[in-house]
């Protein structure tokens, strides 16, 4: 009986394995023809401008097998090795080497790949270069690796306590926040670049003063930290410059501001007889919040441009004084639906016991300003149904808005709803390409008169004072445009 038991038992084993070997056997076969070639998505993984020691975003690429078989990728590795700033990770495994990576027949794998360059003190931008080998039946195949870096000085969680100058030499990257403590002046040299990181501020304490020294032909430039094409347009991604309640003498000349969520926000005034902040030859857009948010302070604006904010472009809230002189404040933004107008002034807000507190608007004025976009209206005028000071005047403006304006005295030689010809409002090109532009020759010569910086030339060193008159916002007209300008 135990030998029956025996025999069928081993019967039992014998046809188990030759079962498993009949269905190796019909385990797709290798080919292991040597001119075999891969397939690839791309030749060349390019990384746009990278600051050393912060990793990109990561690229993929994926990896074809032509074969109707499978494949055996003998290896796959960085030509640089260990050395290589890139690292890759193919189905799961990070390396800069992997060995016998099998593909089924017509199938395919991703390849992600990251580069990470590290500082080297050098100012000049830098390029890495490298590639990922493959070996497939001793065929030997790459894609090329290339990423542009340069080095940049990098703040995390700062505080500024001493007067400090942000120089031009290389890219200065904030994550978090830096602060400009009380009593001390954060000086910025013309031509110098701030990235800041998705979510952070750049802040200027009470008593401490933001001095933005840019130039025509060397401005500065305020933007996120990520500088690969994709980002080139991106809104919201980073925070705000944030003049504190109390902060004093901010000044801001020539400077483009773009891509975040709120480019200015100026609170209440400081201890000083001059304006918290005054702001000239600048460009503020692309911002998904507000591109100037005033809050019961006062401001002084020439020469600048805001516009493409997914609220207001310029919010002037809590009461204040402000002064805007050729300026264009334009909302053709076109990411998501927009509630509000381009311009918002408002004369109260609501304290933590939903109590309405009054804060008088001393004096909004806008003189030869363009207020204009995609909506019917694009002027709201908040003042609260209880009163309030509430002192507002545009002259010689053009307006897109609903409010009447004949015999109105707060609007004086204004234009309603004319076309304003913009160069590409989409893109916050504000310039009249035409000579049938409501801005040409529409502006009135007293307002350069007593403005704080000198307002015969445009915000592109056109003259305003060589035809019949200037005209509204912040461009003069040019029959011969110059170049569009990139983002």
């Amino acid at each position: 009986m135990k030998k029956a038991y025996r025999f069928i038992a081993g019967t039992i084993l014998v046809l188990i394995l030759v079962y498993i070997t009949a269905a190796c056997s019909k385990e797709e076969p290798i080919d292991n023809d040597p001119g075999l070639r891969l397939s690839f998505s791309t030749d060349t993984v390019f990384f746009d401008t990278v600051f050393t020691t912060i990793g990109t975003s990561t690229q993929i690429f994926k990896i074809y097998n032509p074969s109707k078989d499978r494949i055996i990728i003998s290896s796959i590795e960085l030509a640089r090795g260990g050395a290589s700033p890139f690292r890759f990770n193919v189905d799961g495994v990070a390396s800069t080497q992997i060995n016998d990576l099998e593909i089924a027949g017509k199938d395919s794998v991703f390849v992600l790949v990251k580069v990470t360059i590290d500082p080297n003190l050098a100012n000049a931008p830098l390029v890495q270069n490298d590639s990922i080998v493959f070996v497939t039946n001793n065929n030997r195949q790459d894609v090329k690796l290339l990423a542009w870096g340069q080095d940049a000085y990098f703040y995390k969680k700062g505080i500024i306590n001493s007067n400090y100058v942000f120089t031009a030499d290389k890219p200065h990257v904030i994550y978090d926040f830096l602060a400009v403590d009380s009593l001390y002046t954060l000086t910025v040299e013309a031509g110098a670049r701030i990235h800041l990181h998705s979510g952070a501020f750049l802040l200027i304490y009470r008593d401490a003063t933001l001095k933005v020294n840019g130039t025509k032909e060397n401005p500065v430039i305020f933007e996120g930290d990520r500088l690969e094409d994709y980002y080139r347009d991106v809104s919201g991604q980073w925070g705000r410059i944030w003049l504190y309640a109390g902060s004093i003498d901010n000044e801001i000349n020539y400077a483009i501001i773009r891509n975040g969520d709120v480019g200015i926000q100026a609170d209440t005034s400081g201890n000083s007889l001059n304006p918290t902040l005054r702001i000239s030859n600048s460009l503020i857009y692309n911002m998904s919040g507000v591109g100037i948010l005033g809050q019961g302070t006062t401001l002084k604006a020439a020469n600048c441009v805001i516009g493409n904010c997914g609220a207001n472009s310029v919010a002037l809230t809590l009461g204040g004084s402000y002064d805007f002189r050729h300026c264009t404040i334009g909302n053709f933004w076109n990411e998501s639906f927009r509630k509000t107008t381009a311009l918002l002034l408002n004369n109260y807000y609501y304290d933590t016991s939903n109590h309405v507190q009054l804060r008088a608007l001393q004096n909004a004025w806008f003189g030869n300003c363009t207020i204009y976009g995609d909506k019917d209206e694009e002027i709201t005028l908040d003042q609260h149904p209880d009163g309030g000071v509430f002192n507002y005047h545009f002259e010689n403006c053009l307006l897109k808005t609903e409010i009447d304006l004949s015999g109105n005295s707060f609007f004086a030689n204004c234009i309603k709803n004319e076309d304003p010809w913009f160069r590409d409002p989409s893109q916050a090109e504000f310039q009249p390409d035409t000579l049938l532009s409501a801005l040409v020759d529409k502006g009135n010569p007293d307002v350069l008169i007593n403005a704080f910086i000198n307002l015969q030339n445009d915000l592109q060193g056109n003259s305003r004072v060589n035809d019949l008159a200037p005209d509204i916002g912040a461009y003069e007209f040019q029959e011969a445009l110059p170049p569009k300008r990139r983002k």
